[in-house]
């Protein structure tokens, strides 16, 4: 019997991309295969346009909306595959890439082994994306992918991965307590549950940053209360693993870029900047206030530190949009 591979969409107000998206997973070479999308109470046409894809091989259902993990689990719990794809509603896979992974399997890699696979980051246009290796695109066993990741503040589109359904229930459901960085949580656990990450460099896939509604530009209090959280999770994965003076010190390394490259713990941010100092501290060390850089100095002296977080915001917002109609226009000059 050959290998079901289930392809999992959270959709959440997706119509611009829902279609796109679907296209890459039904032109997939490997022929066994499910679809099974779950919109999460979209107030636009990604329903209707999901459902116009329905057929045996593919499922579409609705529910009142309970964020994007709670989306995903319902969609584990209807997967029949022996590997899965998880897939965000706005992002793509090249024809090949699941056939590229799924052969390894049949050539007899471990269902313990997780495997990750390559990815370009595009605006509007995906034959554009520009493919940018980092530390995470090699063969590593998990705690030497969790120190990458920490130490160098790396990370993976979630689209690289297909995951064993073995490794899938080590791992558990995705937790619904987060928004912001829920992804980041669930596959360093599963990274901590697997026995090695095995990287498919030919393995294509296409993360989508030309999205300004997207979660991970979200300024709200609850999206970075579920940062904070997350963070303290991935910190436990790793220490589950190995719990040494260098696993302690890359936590504290993640924690210090967060302070350093987001507005998410600036000093008077409802106490997190203090919190995470604490966890920290019982990790053996201690975290740097952000700085601000000359620009945004006059707004912070007369309004204070959410003020200059609400301009980065709108600045990066505005920054984005004039990039997305430059990517509309000009020639390709990038890609993989």
């Amino acid at each position: 019997m050959r290998t079901l591979v289930s392809v999992l969409i959270p959709a959440y107000n997706a119509e611009r991309w829902i279609a796109d998206t679907i296209h890459s997973v039904m032109s997939q070479t490997w022929a066994d295969k499910e679809l099974i999308i779950v919109d999460d109470g979209s107030t636009d046409q990604t329903l209707s346009l999901a459902r116009s894809f329905e057929s045996v091989r593919v499922k579409v259902i609705t529910q009142a909306n309970a964020g994007a993990s709670a989306a995903r689990n319902k969609a584990l719990s209807l997967a029949q595959g022996d590997y899965i794809q998880w897939l965000d509603a706005d992002d793509l896979i090249a024809p090949d890439k699941i056939g590229k992974q799924i052969r390894l399997v049949e050539d007899g890699e471990s269902k313990t082994t997780l495997l990750s696979s390559s990815f370009g980051e595009f605006l509007a246009r995906p034959e554009s994306a520009e493919f940018r290796p980092t530390a995470l695109w090699q063969n590593l066993t998990p705690v030497d992918y969790m120190l990458h990741r920490f130490i160098k503040n790396l990370w993976m589109s979630p689209a690289v991965w297909l995951v064993s359904r073995e490794l899938v229930e080590r791992a558990g459901r995705w937790d619904e307590r987060l928004s912001l960085d829920d992804d980041g949580e669930y596959f360093s656990r599963l990274v901590s549950k697997s026995s090695g990450v095995r990287f498919v460099p030919q393995a294509l896939s296409y993360y989508r940053r030309g999205n300004v509604k997207s979660l991970s530009r979200s300024v709200s209090e609850s999206a970075y209360e579920s940062l904070l959280l997350s963070l303290q999770l991935c910190i436990g994965h790793l220490r589950s693993i190995e719990d040494s003076a260098r696993t302690r010190a890359a936590c504290i390394c993640l924690l210090q870029n967060w302070v350093d490259h987001s507005d998410v713990f600036y000093p008077d941010a409802a106490g997190r900047f203090r919190r995470a100092g604490e966890v920290a501290r019982a990790l053996g060390g201690d975290l740097t206030p952000p700085k601000i850089s000359w620009k945004y100095a006059p707004i912070h002296g007369l309004f204070g530190w959410n003020a200059v977080r609400q301009t980065r915001a709108t600045w990066s917002n505005l920054k984005l949009q004039a990039r997305l109609q430059i990517d509309r226009i000009s020639p390709i000059n990038s890609g993989k």
